[in-house]
């Protein structure tokens, strides 16, 4: 098999690990084989590509949309070092609110599986970072939410003091003030 996939402290965030083959002339790693991640359990379709680039500091978070068009991400950087983080948003889970983070980076080519129902948010450790997700809904701009970055109820523990920020990600109110409701039913 080409990826291994290690499900987090909130089972349903994937650590998937792809296989590098190297030879000679460099290396080759798949990113993405829908029958692996089918057989895994993470059996999507995904509807949108995103490239983003950032430098050291920069911090995109903590973001989400709203069902019909809940997404599910997978994170990779394509180039440098992220901190990745996903905040459980389903309030009919006992993990409600808690988060889970993991360092990406694209020397070890790991990428991180969050699925409907989640925040997200990443910090950018490396001097530069080409962050890459696949989505499983197209971004809709009606729909998209999120809350501070730095909310003390999530108590997110971010890798570097100080980060560069949106205006738009300055301005979140804290996940308490949120008016959204995601459940179990939420799916891909």
């Amino acid at each position: 098999m080409s990826f291994t996939f290690d499900p987090l402290e909130i089972p349903d965030v994937v650590l998937v690990r792809p296989t590098r083959h190297d030879d000679r002339r460099g290396w080759l790693r798949e990113t993405y084989r829908r029958s692996a991640f089918a057989a895994a359990g993470i059996d999507v379709d995904f509807a949108q590509d995103n490239l983003v680039r950032s430098v050291r500091g920069v911090l995109r978070g903590m973001h989400f949309q709203l069902p019909p068009a809940a997404q599910g991400k997978l994170v990779g950087a394509a180039q440098g070092r992220i901190f990745d983080v996903a905040v459980d948003l389903r309030a009919d889970r006992a993990t409600y609110g808690e988060w889970v983070g993991r360092t990406v980076d694209a020397e070890d080519g790991a990428l991180l599986w969050i699925p409907p129902g989640f925040a997200h948010g990443y910090m950018v450790l490396s001097e530069t970072a080409h962050v890459t997700y696949k989505v499983t809904a197209e971004h809709r701009a009606d729909l998209n939410r999120g809350f501070r970055w730095d909310d003390p109820d999530v108590g997110i523990e971010w890798p570097l003091a100080d980060p560069i920020l949106s205006d738009r990600d300055r301005d979140l109110p804290p996940l308490s003030e949120l008016e959204f409701s995601f459940t179990e039913t939420v799916t891909p």
